[in-house]
């Protein structure tokens, strides 16, 4: 899919600062992510190794895009595209401008399914800017502004630090700050997801979560919290318990039943797999490939069934 758009703000960012010559251009790569994993709801995310390329260029003016793979021809082709909004809001964050950008994107992470597509291309316009830019944002920043694309920072958090992160809000009487830390993972942790041909909508799923929940399944959650950092870290024989949860999959499981199966018949083969988001994909985290049988029945059903390593953070794989 292919737009030309005549119709973009005059300059992209900051119309006050320096503004970028025209043919500056970078290609960025930016990593999926699941968050959730269990028990750390709105927390704990990972970064996954399945990724978007994303190319942005300074032009003379107005907004050329282009998006080819997951989500052509169905996300918008105007300047209201989550990775053209990524790019303006980077480049005002710096105190910099362009007169005009040609955007392309080229993904291979599903959308709507629970791998963090929306955050991903928030964090690739913002790093493309950077990268524009000349690398100006902290990673503080990356994480704050992405967070308030998503309005939460598991997802963003992982994609913008990679490996697996911890995420939180602090609030105040003015002002929302999002932050994260990432933390080490055993390296012999690997990831498989099973992907549906359904879509889900993480704004369906999350009203379906109770406003109150028992006092003794907060305590569960916090637990196995506190046990999925020692599992991820050094214990990976720890994380089939690591990954039980008593605060949001049993409630989305109505609007998610052949997932819910999925994780179902996975766990009862000894397997750590939770809903990967708000769904539909399943993920699942150990230290070894699926069962041939289980990828061979799930791939009969229509899933298809990725082995992906935990992903470093979204890079900056070309500038001139």
């Amino acid at each position: 899919m292919s737009a030309v758009i005549g119709t973009g703000p005059e300059v992209f960012g900051s119309s006050g600062g320096r503004i970028l010559p025209v043919g500056r251009t970078v290609t960025v790569e930016v990593p999926a992510s699941s968050a959730n994993l269990g028990p750390g709801f709105d927390a704990l995310g990972v970064a996954l190794g399945l990724y978007d390329s994303i190319t942005v260029t300074t032009i003379a003016s107005g907004l050329e895009l282009e998006v080819s793979g997951e989500g052509a021809g169905e996300v918008p082709a105007d300047a209201s595209h989550l990775v053209a909004k990524a790019v303006e809001a980077g480049l005002r964050a710096g105190g910099m401008g362009a007169p005009g950008v040609r955007i392309v994107c080229s993904n291979a992470i599903p959308h709507s399914r629970g791998l963090g597509s929306s955050a991903s291309a928030a964090v690739g316009g913002l790093v493309a800017a950077d990268g524009l830019m000349g690398r100006v944002l902290t990673d503080e920043h990356l994480v704050q502004l992405a967070g308030e694309f998503e309005g939460h920072p598991d997802n963003a958090a992982a994609s913008v630090l990679g490996g697996v992160v911890v995420s939180w809000t602090e609030r105040s009487a003015t002002n929302v700050t999002y932050r994260a830390v990432r933390m080490d993972v055993d390296p012999s942790i690997v990831a498989t997801v099973l992907v549906p041909e359904e879509t889900s909508s993480t704004a369906q799923t999350r009203g379906l979560l109770p406003d109150v929940v028992p006092h003794e399944d907060a305590a569960f959650n916090a637990s196995r919290a506190a046990l999925m950092s020692v599992a991820l870290a050094s214990h990976p024989e720890f994380l089939l318990a690591a990954t039980e949860d008593r605060l949001h999959q049993s409630y989305r499981a109505p609007a998610l039943v052949g997932t819910t199966e999925w994780v179902a018949r996975l766990r009862n083969r000894g397997l750590a797999a939770t809903v990967s988001g708000a769904g539909p994909t399943v993920l699942v985290l150990g230290t070894a490939a699926l069962p041939v049988d289980l990828r061979e029945s799930a791939e009969a059903q229509g899933w298809r069934v990725l082995d992906l390593q935990i992903a470093d953070r979204a890079r900056v794989v070309s500038a001139s």
